[in-house]
């Protein structure tokens, strides 16, 4: 008896040990990193010298490489926030407007995959024919945020366009102008392109809208509405677009001759999604399908974003996810979200089952750079706010702002310590530095937790939680990949 007795508290011994391992396991000390507190981003001068001068002459224009489609193209362009052409408003109020264009993005994305998983099936382009008023071409989530210069036509015109990887259809603003917004350039004149050409109601790439129209000529019209009210209407058609000394020829864009909107200063938009008409689409081999950006913090650097086209745009440090594919909707790049670690420790209400995309295309995540903050579905965003609640709670709490719950004021600080936050891809850990999801959100040293919760069972990676990172989308590979310190 008292040799089972022996064993007994022998066995009680081992399991209370194994217990205590594992709640000092659990305990862990909580990983911090520091944050240097850096006030809203002044609105950054506009200075653009063009690459190349544009110029009638043949000769001249004879030394720019036109770019075959069994050419492979190695491009690389400077891309600066949309506040560049608002330099005249304060920080606080760009950020405001920011703010008001990420809702409005957000809320079109949300209601376009919604519309599209509503439909018993893929939508077959071609099918319809005219216009309405409903969102078309597949194309609903506002403006982007970042722009470059490219030339456009034959000779080039240097033109500013936004570039956003949430839009599909290209397109410029043309005159004659029926109706246009204010731009900074003047408005591209077609008539003086030698590529200029319009394209058949008939062919292929006018099939390839999703709601296309006629003119009298039985030319192909195009349509394009946004979420905050912004249209786009005019001739469907093919020119030659030039990045620095590069020319691919024929890309299927809009003309625009009705035009309203937010677009603030830029010409157009140069979609960078995955639908049949984007950029990558339609020039991807000339690539090898492959590109990448690198966003700056703009309260941190003076240096510009950047893009890369072509296998240059890999780095060799990039940690890769699997690209996954909505079978309702071709535009966005979705991603597998396995779960967020917050001070080292993963956050156990965030699991897999919140970021899954059914079969019919509900939820998912996807990266985005035309929506600055991250939102998650709620109960996932709940679970991370709480963990780094407790987390920060060192910290001075401060009123919420805006779409923001938890924030703090860090007035007088001149560096704190703040958990760490990494999000879990499948095969990517994708570690944020502390400036990628605490913001400044007002000039008194309020900043915020730059996540958001969201109704909808769709996640969106947004642009303020890329920063600093190299965004890389190798299509041929379907991978998405993200290195850290990718702007230098």
């Amino acid at each position: 008896m008292a040799e089972k007795w022996k064993t007994t508290l022998l066995f009680a011994s081992s399991i209370f040990l194994l217990l205590l391992s594992l709640s000092a396991a659990v305990s862990a000390p909580l990983q911090l990193q520091t944050l240097f507190p850096r006030p809203l981003p002044s609105p950054p001068t506009l200075s653009w010298i063009d690459s190349e001068p544009e110029s009638d002459s043949l000769a001249e224009i004879a030394e720019l490489s036109t770019v075959s489609s069994n050419t492979t193209l190695e491009m690389h362009l400077e891309l600066h926030h949309l506040d560049a052409f608002s330099s005249e408003e304060t920080p606080e109020r760009l950020f405001d407007l920011r703010l008001q264009r990420d809702a409005l993005r957000a809320e079109m994305i949300y209601s376009l995959v919604s519309k599209a998983v509503a439909r018993k099936h893929p939508r077959a382009p071609g099918v319809r024919s005219g216009f309405s008023s409903s969102i078309i071409s597949g194309l609903a989530q506002g403006s982007g945020e970042y722009f470059t210069r490219l030339g456009v036509g034959t000779p080039p015109r240097y033109l500013f366009m936004v570039l956003d990887t949430g839009s599909d259809v290209v397109w410029v603003q043309c005159s004659p102008c029926k109706n246009c917004y204010s731009q900074t350039d003047p408005i591209f004149d077609p008539s003086k392109s030698r590529s200029f050409s319009g394209i058949p109601c008939g062919s292929r790439l006018c099939r390839s809208l999703d709601s296309s129209g006629c003119n009298k000529r039985r030319m192909c019209l195009y349509q394009v509405s946004y979420g905050d009210g912004s249209v786009t209407f005019g001739d469907f058609s093919t020119e030659t677009l030039t990045f620095r000394r590069n020319r691919v020829g024929r890309v299927a864009l809009g003309c625009g001759h009705d035009n309203e909107g937010l677009f603030v200063g830029a010409a157009g938009l140069l979609g960078l999604g995955r639908g049949r008409l984007s950029f990558p689409t339609q020039a991807g081999r000339r690539f090898n399908r492959k590109f990448s950006y690198c966003l700056v913090d703009r309260s941190a650097s003076s240096k510009p974003s950047s893009m890369i086209f072509g296998d240059a745009a890999i780095p060799r440090t990039a940690v890769f996810t699997p690209l996954l594919t909505n079978p309702k909707l071709d535009t966005f790049y979705y991603v597998e979200l396995l779960g967020i670690s917050v001070g080292g420790a993963l956050v156990r209400r965030v699991t897999p089952s919140l970021f899954k995309m059914d079969r019919a295309g509900n939820g998912g995540v996807i990266v985005d750079s035309g929506t600055s903050v991250t939102r998650l579905t709620r109960p996932a965003y709940i679970a991370l706010r709480d963990a780094f609640r407790i987390g920060a709670s060192n910290l001075k709490r401060a009123p919420d702002f805006s779409l923001f719950d938890t924030c703090f004021d860090l007035s007088g600080k001149t560096s704190v310590k703040v958990p760490t936050v990494v999000l879990h891809f499948r095969g990517a850990d994708v570690s944020l530095p502390a400036t990628n999801y605490l913001i400044p959100v007002s000039s008194s040293g309020t900043f915020c937790f730059a996540f958001a919760g969201t109704m909808s069972g769709l996640s969106i990676i947004g642009n303020i939680q890329q920063q600093g990172f190299r965004v890389a989308f190798d299509l041929a590979g379907s991978r998405i990949g993200f290195a850290p310190r990718g702007c230098v």
